[in-house]
């Protein structure tokens, strides 16, 4: 491997940030990241050219983080006291959102990767009162403590794990889930997911083989969609295809857009390759 393959799960944070940093240079950019480009860095650009699957569906990053930023926008404006990121990676939403700023938002993430970033914006001031807590959240035991500990300090908490659970195996969902659902504050999750049939096709490329080089395989795509989760006591309550949504956005090429004119299977149609941004509700107890 050359020094500028991936390396690890936390490479795949540098790649997205080029997405990101793409699209917020264009001059009808749907959202602008100015720090992407630093946080990428050259090393983030070069694994960014060598991920065929990912470049040719640039677009999906794209239309991820304009729902992610919805799914804050919204929730803030409804009343949430907190938001907490779940392997928030190389994120930059508390610098560059329309935030309060007595909002706080607590960054969870593998250390080296939290200490690397926090290096990067130590000259830059975020928009709401930032944390970052440095955990390996496969150890269960250090992250219920943390929950815990969050849900003590506010009402009515957003989660979010953009990128998260699609490596992640079916049991580890599950007790992330229950997990969550300790603190009754913990109120609204957001994440992204696949169907089994785009898992499928991912796994198929070049992308995918590199990732499981570096022990970060692909995993989670439930048949049941996001009614996999009903049944632990998060109730889907928006669904959005990330294909559909990247055609209002305008960032498909000719033949993507005649696939978006397909109706949307939210998720339901395990052989249908679908990936969406799914906002969950804690069920009544």
């Amino acid at each position: 491997m050359t020094d500028a393959a991936l390396r690890n799960i936390s490479d795949t944070a540098r790649w997205v940030a080029v997405y990101r940093a793409v699209e917020s240079e264009r001059p009808d950019a749907w959202f602008h990241d100015p720090l992407a480009s630093r946080l990428a860095g050259e090393r983030g650009r070069e694994i960014a050219r060598t991920m065929d699957f990912a470049h040719k569906n640039a677009w999906s990053f794209v239309a991820r983080t304009v729902l992610f930023d919805e799914f804050v926008t919204a929730g803030v404006k409804q009343g949430a006291d907190m938001v907490v990121n779940l392997a928030a990676g190389l994120d930059t939403r508390p610098y560059r959102m329309d935030l309060p700023a007595d909002l706080p938002w607590i960054e969870v993430d593998l250390p080296q990767l939290l200490h690397e970033k926090a290096d990067a914006l130590a000259g830059e001031t975020p928009r709401c009162r930032l944390e970052r807590v440095a955990l390996d959240l496969s150890d269960r035991a250090a992250r219920r403590a943390l929950f815990d500990q969050l849900g003590a300090r506010a009402r009515h908490i957003l989660v979010m794990s953009e990128g998260l659970v699609v490596y992640l195996e079916r049991d580890e969902v599950t007790t992330l889930a229950e997990d969550l659902l300790r603190p009754t504050s913990f109120t609204s999750w957001a994440l992204d997911m696949v169907s089994p049939r785009l898992l499928r096709m991912m796994r198929d490329s070049y992308d995918q083989q590199r990732l499981t080089e570096v022990g970060a395989p692909l995993k989670f795509a439930p048949p049941e969609g996001p009614d996999f989760f009903s049944r632990i006591g998060w109730t889907p309550v928006h669904v959005s295809s990330l294909l559909h949504r990247a055609a209002k956005l305008k960032r498909l090429t000719f033949r993507m857009r005649l696939f978006a004119l397909l109706p949307d299977p939210r998720g339901k149609q395990p052989n249908v390759p679908w990936g969406g941004v799914c906002v969950f509700k804690r069920s009544a107890p």
